[in-house]
């Protein structure tokens, strides 16, 4: 069975008419009316997007049979899910996160590292965090030059550690790194859905 990718995540109803404000976690806020029913992680309750209208930071949206303001706030903060096969591909340098938690991480010269526990963006781009089998995670950058292969049918990444961190003072007067200074952000899909 393919795994559940979580698209959204409903939140505070809008409105007297069951409408939900809605997170999606997709590249195209809309992509929830193409996916069919969603479920909930469990499985147990499938929901189905009949209409949806982008807002400010998050999407209106109308669930079928959910009809009155009641019944929308029961719904808030449940996350919808699809199967893993029901996205589409991805392009070059794409990836769903989903594939990328679990993947073991080594160095290039092929030490283990640990597992790839998340991808983050707290705002200044994607970061990888990976889980040592002892002591604390690594947070790295996502880029092309810190992550230079990902080799998801081999269930693994290659990591480049960096030897300096921008921001750091170094004999060249305080400058960010090479490595940092020309690498090119990967571009993985929020949380899994295009």
């Amino acid at each position: 069975m393919s795994k559940l990718i979580c698209v959204a995540r409903i939140g505070a109803a809008h409105g007297v008419r069951g409408e939900v404000r809605l997170w999606t976690f997709t590249e195209d806020p809309l992509a929830v009316l193409h996916y069919g029913p969603l479920t909930t992680k469990d499985g147990t309750r499938s929901f189905e997007v009949a209409k949806a209208r982008e807002a400010k930071d998050h999407v209106v949206a109308t669930i079928k049979g959910v009809t009155d303001r009641t019944a929308a706030e029961r719904l808030n903060g449940l996350e919808l899910y699809v199967s893993r096969d029901r996205l589409p591909e991805t392009d070059d340098d794409e990836y769903y996160h989903a594939d990328l938690i679990g993947l073991a991480a080594e160095t290039t010269a092929g030490a283990p590292l640990g597992r790839v526990l998340a991808i983050h963006n707290f705002g200044a781009g994607d970061i990888i965090e990976i889980a040592p089998p002892t002591g604390s995670t690594l947070l790295l950058p996502f880029t092309n030059a810190v992550v230079p292969t990902v080799d998801i049918a081999g269930g693994r990444v290659i990591i480049e550690l960096p030897t300096e961190i921008e921001g750091d003072e170094h004999d060249g007067g305080g400058q960010e790194s090479d490595a940092a200074a020309t690498s090119s952000a990967r571009r993985p899909r929020e949380r899994g859905a295009p």
